[in-house]
């Protein structure tokens, strides 16, 4: 017979991971920055939870090893900390000037030794190191001197220590030279751990002093830490690119699916922004889902279903059909689409999360219509100064342009209908996402760039020369939708001017609900139930 036995979870146990939900783990750090490196040292820092079972992050360990430096600085202080080196030596001075007065008189020389006696460094390690080269006279004071000599170099670094430190330490106990060395040292080894702590690095943390400083529980939450870091190299949705990690392709098509997941959970709460399909494709059946016969209806006959209906009216053969028993399978039109994602990645698409929700919409979006409507075109736009395409493969690390931090519109929608202008698709959308009106141009191939007039203004010849552009788009049939992630006045006045001369779709919507209308806009073109 198995036996089972269960036992409460104490953070001391193997843990056990799978290398999609520790990637999970990283790309929700990656939705608020552009570097993989920089999400995975997020991710280490603050630590994560996996089903129930917490992984204590570097911070955490580093609040521990701090907790445990701070006891020291409550417990112990150092004022007496040399007190027994500085008896030693001067014992040491007192018998070798006794001996000097002695032998005055009778042996040569030894008046220059007793005024090098009186100009002896106060601070210890000076004063050993000038001694170094005195030849004493007495033989035991030359004995002990070689014996503290061997301390020099932890006589140096005390008196360094407590140089620095000592208005730290202000606890009731006094510390005597052994123990002041050992708690200097071991407080050293703290602050190396603490330095390897905060850089993260794996490799140089001292297992041995990790345990013996926080305790064997800090050791296995160390170690788990750890595993997760190896699982995430060893995963394949990382690959080494120079000095630094990158997405591999694996990596960012699974960036696109857990995006689509978290935007489809909140689909499923809101269904808002829902609209028809304008060109009707090929029907496409449900067998799932029949339905009685109607005049007009496509003749998708559900064979089982109909002869059930005769049998039930008319028991027998032969057969007798009647109009009343005919039953069809449900269909679906579908129609197939061409699509550009133009993304603003000016400078102000950087506050309040914006640029990072986009990013994440279009990662899920080309996700959406990889899988589920392979024959349908997507691709994406960036415009911020000017506009370029970007590449599936380098929208995870994409970021919005510092450099270049003026909103080129016109360009955008110029670059989008060149690409959409090689499909021959009836149904051809520009979906527009941006924070802000045009404040650049091109006029006669030459770029102009425009501050607004006022804050919160607008940039009157951009806006006139992007409300042209919008013109050439509508005459070639495409549609532009347009998502603001803002909603001041003069955004608005813009969009609206935009949407009454091409007959698209304006929203405004905040950052945290972006994906949620632009999936179901972009689903419901693709399907109507006939």
């Amino acid at each position: 017979m198995i036996s089972i036995r269960y036992t409460q979870w104490d953070g001391t146990q193997a843990l056990k991971l799978e290398a999609d939900k520790v990637f999970e783990k990283l790309a929700e750090y990656l939705s608020y920055t552009d570097d993989v490196r920089q999400a995975a040292d997020w991710m280490m820092r603050q630590g994560m939870e996996f089903d129930g079972m917490k992984v204590v992050g570097l911070e955490e360990l580093l609040e521990q090893l701090r907790q445990e430096m701070r006891q020291r600085y409550r417990d112990f202080n150092l004022r007496n900390a040399l007190s027994e080196v500085e008896r030693r030596l001067n014992e040491i001075l007192a018998r070798e000037r006794e001996t000097l007065e002695r032998l005055r008189g009778t042996k040569p020389g030894v008046e220059d030794k007793q005024q090098q006696l009186q100009h002896i460094p106060r601070r210890l390690s000076e004063a050993l190191r000038k001694l170094e080269s005195y030849d004493f006279e007495d033989a035991q004071a030359r004995a002990d001197f070689e014996e503290l000599l061997g301390e020099y170099d932890n006589i140096r670094d005390l008196e360094n220590f407590r140089d620095r430190y000592n208005h730290m330490f202000h606890g009731p106990k006094s510390l005597g030279y052994g123990e002041a060395v050992e708690l200097m040292r071991e407080m050293e080894r703290m602050r190396q751990l603490e330095q390897d702590l905060m850089q993260g690095n794996f490799e140089q943390i001292s297992l041995e002093d990790l345990q013996e400083m926080l305790g064997p529980q800090a050791l296995q939450d160390f170690q788990n830490l750890r595993q997760v870091m190896l699982i995430l190299r060893q995963s394949g949705y990382l690959m080494q690119k120079g000095d630094h990690m990158q997405l591999s392709p694996k990596g960012v098509r699974r960036i696109g699916q857990l995006a689509l997941r978290d935007i489809y959970q909140g689909l499923l709460k809101d269904r808002s922004g829902a609209h028809r399909t304008d060109h009707r494709g090929i029907a496409e059946i449900r067998p799932d889902e029949v339905k009685p016969y109607s005049f007009g209806d496509p003749l998708n006959l559900s064979l089982v279903g109909t002869l059930k209906h005769a049998l039930t009216r008319r028991p027998g053969v032969p057969l007798r059909l009647e109009p009343g028993d005919f039953e069809i399978f449900e269909s679906d039109y579908g129609s197939s689409s061409a699509t550009v994602l133009c993304l603003d990645m000016s400078w102000s698409m950087s506050w309040e999360g914006r640029f990072a929700a986009a990013k994440k919409v279009a990662l899920a979006l080309e996700t959406l219509i990889r899988t589920k409507f392979p024959r349908d075109y997507f691709s994406m736009v960036g415009f911020f100064t000017r506009a370029v395409e970007l590449k599936l493969k380098d929208l995870p690390e994409a970021s919005w342009n510092m450099g270049d931090p003026f909103t080129n519109l016109q360009d955008g929608l110029r670059l989008a209908s060149d690409l959409l202008s090689h499909h021959a698709s009836r149904n051809k959308h520009i979906i527009v996402i941006t924070d802000g009106q045009p404040t650049a141009y091109f006029l006669n191939k030459r770029l102009y760039c425009e501050w607004p007039l006022s804050f919160g203004g607008i940039s009157m010849r951009a806006a006139q020369e992007t409300l042209k552009e919008v013109e050439r788009v509508t005459r070639k049939g495409i549609t532009i939708n347009t998502f603001m992630l803002d909603d001041s006045p003069s955004l608005r006045a813009f969009v609206e001017k935009m949407t009454a001369i091409n007959r698209g779709r304006a929203l405004y919507t905040r950052p945290d609900h972006l994906g949620e209308y632009m999936l179901v806009d972009y689903l419901s073109k693709k399907r109507k139930r006939a």
